[in-house]
């Protein structure tokens, strides 16, 4: 494994066991066993390897969205939402002590902001996404047309994002899959 993923590795658990505010550049650097130096020299701040984090050690969201996009038109719909809607509630609750920490900490997160807006990515982007796959499925005719795609996608991630919040402070809400079928069953029913 080289430098750079055991620093991203060295985050993880840092964030997680620490918080962001805990999870210093320092323990960071020590964990991975580097120096802060070598550390800066792969990323060039906090909110940069926050996000390598993000992007890196959590479920994929773009890999679901690319399979869900290839899946257009072919076999069961509610069965293909249904399975992204399961990773994007397993990405929601990995990610959220990264994000529960970044917006704790205003100067972390005004620097993770400009840090997306330059390089043209953020939260909003799967769900637009997701919204151009659905309205490809009612093209296909394989959900209701009158169905606002925008708003389904809003609400699919938007639930997901939820649920994934209300698990850390419940310790048991029930099975994910069936939850992630009758929130996909109660968007798209036919």
């Amino acid at each position: 494994m080289g430098t750079r993923d055991r620093i991203i590795d060295a985050a993880e658990q840092a964030i997680h066991q620490f918080g962001i505010s805990g999870a210093t550049t320092k323990r960071i650097a020590q964990e991975a066993g580097c120096s802060e130096a070598l550390l800066y020299k792969h990323f060039a701040g906090k909110e940069q390897l926050f996000l390598a984090v993000l992007l890196e050690r959590m479920p994929a969201l773009g890999p679901a969205l690319t399979r869900l996009r290839r899946d257009v038109g072919q076999g069961d719909v509610a069965a293909n939402l249904t399975a992204f809607t399961t990773t994007a509630l397993e990405f929601y609750a990995r990610a959220m002590a990264v994000a529960g920490g970044v917006l704790g900490d205003p100067p972390l997160l005004a620097g993770f902001r400009k840090m997306l807006a330059e390089a043209g990515i953020g939260p909003h982007l799967p769900i637009e996404a997701l919204a151009d796959i659905l309205r490809a499925e009612q093209a296909a005719g394989r959900i209701e047309a009158g169905i606002d795609a925008d708003a389904a996608a809003s609400l699919l991630m938007g639930a997901c994002f939820h649920r994934a919040n209300l698990a850390c402070f419940v310790d048991h809400l029930g099975d994910d899959h069936a939850w992630a079928a009758t929130i996909v069953d109660t968007l798209v029913r036919r």
